[in-house]
């Protein structure tokens, strides 16, 4: 039988220092591999011959390298990976400057609450700049051609309108001087402040024969659309912007005003770039046909409510740009942008929300204040959730839990009644049934309870707070009663007592 020829160690012997263990184990494991895995033999033996025997950790590529390297990864994930790398970055700059908050420092307070401050603008609005590029758009194109031109621009309050419209004015300056056009002349009016409402044409005219006296055969308006009907002979013939915030209190009993103004933009020669902004929703509605007819029907611009996404987006924009501190958890600053966007979508509210919430911690700051303790602690305090819920609570109360905590303590009985009684599909109910839940929560608690007819007396009263409705019948235990008010109201307004907690349970 031939003899089947092994491989010598002698090969490799003058290379491995005598007395080193771990190239011993690693040569006796080399014949100790399956023939299978002989490539993985082979390089173990190949790193010995190089002198690379000692194992060195493996160098981790990071996420963005490995989504360069990989041309088959999708474009959005290579985002969406550096995105995720520049979060943690900022992440990490937050958690270095966070050890510089000291909520006892009134200089460092004050900033933070400047920063949160409604009237603090911002040098560039996020989350508009779709808006933005369509109103710009439109207000570029009426200036080269050198079209008169009208845009309605709607929303809710606190969705960034005026402050867009200032951020256009800047961008349209801005165009105009690089290319090197005459500069427009810009009028913005808030209506509100207007004495009278056909005082805006006369600002109007102000604006475009600033040193000419009025003529006091003629009004304003007639002015204006005498001034507009001809070719002008002066050389000051650039476009002009006019910038209408509030424009819904310019709605007369015949709305006149509101047609005149956007009539001017019709006039052979008007040379006007009229922009109306306005809360009502339904205001383009209401005189798009009428201003249709009319021939000067406005392009027209919806400002949505923000969304918790946004409001969150907007706020953090607030604090980590303007302020070099972190004074708010991110689960508070998420918990008040979540309440918010459900409720309104209102920014101004999420603002004043973000600045009770920190002056809640500014009070439970000095009502635990030592007098020793001056410089910055490691263990201060940011506004938690718990300081945002009670700035939510304070915010958002409405006068309906106001009034149902103001009540007598039989009256807010009852109102626990009706809530146990109407839970579930149960909408309705009579005086008599309600009655008896009312006689068994007092029993259980040992409350002498009030006769019937005091009883019915008392859902009256309810009934004339808007929080029970009553139906007719002949009989007063035999009327139909429900609820006005959301059964979480009622709850809400009740919690913090004990005995009506336990009641509603």
């Amino acid at each position: 039988m031939p003899t089947i020829a092994v491989p010598s160690l002698s090969s490799y012997k003058h290379i491995v220092t005598a007395g080193t263990e771990k190239s011993e184990g690693i040569e006796s494991a080399k014949y100790e591999t399956p023939r299978k895995r002989k490539l993985r033999s082979d390089s173990a033996a190949e790193n010995l011959l190089s002198g690379y025997f000692i194992s060195t950790p493996k160098k981790l590529k990071s996420h963005r390298r490995i989504a360069v390297s990989n041309p088959k990864m999708p474009e959005k994930e290579v985002k969406e990976e550096s995105n995720e790398i520049l979060s943690v970055k900022n992440l990490s700059d937050c958690s270095d400057s966070k050890s510089n908050w000291n909520p006892r420092d009134e200089e460092q307070m004050r900033v933070v609450k400047k920063a949160l401050h409604v009237s603090k603008a911002q040098s560039t609005v996020v989350c508009r700049e779709d808006e933005q590029r369509q109103v710009f758009e439109f207000v570029k194109g009426c200036i080269v051609q050198h079209k008169a031109g009208s845009l309605y621009i709607c929303g809710c309050p606190g969705t960034g309108k005026s402050l867009s419209m200032e951020i256009v004015v800047q961008q349209v300056g801005d165009w105009a001087n690089q290319a090197d056009l005459p500069p427009v002349d810009t009028l913005s009016v808030n209506c509100t402040s207007l004495t009278k409402t056909t005082d805006i044409f006369s600002k109007v005219l102000g604006e475009i024969e600033p040193l000419k006296k009025a003529n006091c055969h003629s009004s304003p308006l007639q002015h204006l659309q005498s001034l507009f009907s001809q070719k002008q002979e002066s050389s000051s013939t650039g476009m002009m912007l006019i910038i209408a915030d509030e424009m819904d209190y310019l709605i007369t009993r015949d709305r006149g005003v509101l047609h005149d103004l956007f009539m001017l933009t019709t006039l052979p020669f008007s040379r006007c770039i009229l922009i109306g902004v306005a809360n009502a929703i339904d205001l383009a509605d209401r005189f798009l046909p009428k201003l249709k007819s009319l021939n000067c029907k406005p392009m027209v611009i919806t400002f949505r409510a923000y969304s918790k996404d946004q409001i969150l987006r907007i706020l953090q924009e607030r604090l980590m740009v303007t302020t070099p501190y972190v004074a708010f958890q991110s689960k508070a600053l998420e918990l008040c942008a979540r309440k918010v966007a459900a409720a309104s979508g209102d920014m101004r509210k999420a603002l004043c929300v973000c600045r009770s919430a920190l002056e809640i911690l500014e009070t439970e700051i000095r009502g635990s204040t030592c007098p020793d303790s001056q410089g910055p602690n490691p263990d201060d305090p940011v506004v938690r959730m718990d300081h945002m819920a009670a700035a939510i609570s304070k915010t958002f109360k409405s006068p309906v839990v106001e009034t149902m905590q103001s009540l007598p303590q039989h009256q807010q009985i009852i109102m626990c009644s009706a809530a146990k009684a109407f839970r579930g599909s149960k909408k309705d109910s009579t005086v008599g049934e309600l009655n008896k839940l009312y006689l068994e929560i007092c029993k259980s608690w040992s409350i002498s309870p009030a006769g019937i007819t005091e009883f019915t007396n008392m859902c009256t009263v309810l009934n004339d707070q808007g929080i029970l409705k009553f139906g007719q019948a002949r009989g007063n235990k035999l009327k139909r009663v429900s609820l006005r008010v959301d059964e979480s109201d009622i709850t809400f307004a009740l919690q913090g007592i004990r005995f009506f907690r336990n009641c509603l349970l």
